[in-house]
């Protein structure tokens, strides 16, 4: 028995010559390709706990002196002071300026773009 004989189109077809150029799909975005004017707000990785030790002698002060401000002055005082320290290195350390090494936070990313709007008409 022979084997049926196909039209010249079907042979062409079926072995892909009908497509001459092979280019890729064109793709068609659904939103403009413009950045947007901010940015998720991401949360920096946890920081350490400060003072945990001024707070730990501070209560086991008031513990033993039946929660007397007076009497646990100098602790309370000594906690005050290492608290006010770590907010100022916190602020120092977020007011620093950009390096090119270190990566964006996303609260510095999004003052950049509101200094800095994309275009997104032309006069």
């Amino acid at each position: 028995m022979a084997a049926p004989v196909y039209p010249a189109w079907v042979t062409r077809w079926v072995s892909g010559q009908w497509r001459q150029k092979k280019r890729p799909p064109a793709i068609r975005p659904t939103r403009p390709l413009v950045l947007a004017n901010k940015v998720a707000n991401r949360r920096d990785q946890a920081g350490e706990a400060t003072c945990i030790t001024e707070m730990s002698v501070m209560m086991a002060c008031w513990k033993r002196n039946d929660f007397s401000d007076t009497a646990c002055a100098e602790e309370i005082r000594m906690f005050h002071d290492c608290v006010a320290k770590a907010e100022k290195e916190r602020k120092d350390q977020n007011a620093e300026t950009l390096s090119p090494r270190e990566s964006l936070t996303s609260s510095k990313v999004n003052k950049l773009l509101r200094r800095f709007p994309q275009i997104t008409h032309y006069v």
